[in-house]
């Protein structure tokens, strides 16, 4: 790795939340971009072909704006590939290990940068329309729910659908439909389905799909994470700290611990945790 940060427009990829050396999920980190436009930043995105790149700018407002492109739109915010971000800007001293903020499309957001682990805030969650348990049957070829949790759009910066299966088993056995999902998706203005199952070894794993943005399923999302904490904290059990597993139907482990800030039992602050390490140095 090198030692010094000393080059204008450099792109690194790394793995986000990894569980292991293979997990984690990938992201590009364009950084010192200042000259990009926006049809550059959608074409550096399409040709990495991540999930996500990330693109480190200057900002009036905060320590850093960052934006965020997938292979064909740009998105409000993505969790994977701040924590990525931020963990590479640490390594290669371009900061050091405290409190930052980044401006992106979804607000101005905190950053705790600890010695080997980065803690990104996301906003308040936000929930909306319950979905009808027959429409999410269509998006996949056989679905067995939990039926302690009824299918929800959440957000913690982006909209998406929540889902509970019965069994983590059931859970790496879904065949999802990616048309039928990305037809739900934009009718109600979500970016997707985030289907998880409660764990023994975990508070619960979860599968993500957004073809919608052109990511047919992803192994570690952030924002879905943070959201799904909320989720669990409004419907299963109100506590401050939860580990989340994602990846592992895509022999990609990941971890991501999300911790909540609560006043008189409801979440006012969301912090999403884990490392990144590099794979292209």
């Amino acid at each position: 790795m090198k030692k010094k940060y000393d080059k204008i427009g450099e792109l690194y990829r790394l793995r986000a939340f990894p569980k292991t050396s293979y997990g984690g999920n990938k992201a590009g980190v364009f950084i010192n971009g200042y000259d990009l436009t926006e049809t550059d930043m959608q074409t550096i995105a399409k040709r990495v072909n991540y999930s996500e790149t990330a693109f480190v700018l200057k900002s009036d407002l905060a320590d850093f704006k960052v934006r965020f492109f997938t292979p064909n739109s740009e998105v409000d915010l993505c969790g994977h590939a701040t924590i990525a971000t931020f963990n590479l800007l640490r390594d290669l001293k371009i900061i050091s290990p405290g409190i930052y903020t980044q401006e992106t499309k979804a607000g101005i957001l905190k950053l705790d940068v600890r010695n080997d682990f980065v803690f990104m805030e996301q906003p308040a969650p936000k929930f909306y329309d319950f979905v009808d348990k027959n429409l999410i049957r269509k998006c996949f070829k056989k679905i067995d729910f939990d039926e302690r949790f009824e299918p929800q759009i959440v957000s913690t910066g982006i909209k998406e659908i929540f889902i509970a299966v019965k069994s983590v088993e059931e859970l790496n056995a879904l065949a999802p439909d990616f048309g039928a999902i990305s037809t739900l998706a934009r009718t109600y203005s979500a970016i997707g389905i985030h289907a998880f199952s409660l764990g023994e070894d975990a508070d619960a794993y979860g599968r993500n799909f957004a073809p919608v943005v052109g990511i047919d399923e992803e192994s570690a999302t952030g924002t879905s994470n943070g959201a799904l904490a909320c989720y669990l904290y409004e419907y299963w059990q109100k506590k401050n700290n939860y580990v989340l597993r994602q990846g592992y139907s895509m022999n990609q482990p990941s971890e991501i611990i999300v911790n909540l800030e609560t006043e008189n039992e409801t979440v006012v602050k969301v912090h999403v945790g884990g490392s990144a390490i590099i794979i292209n140095q």
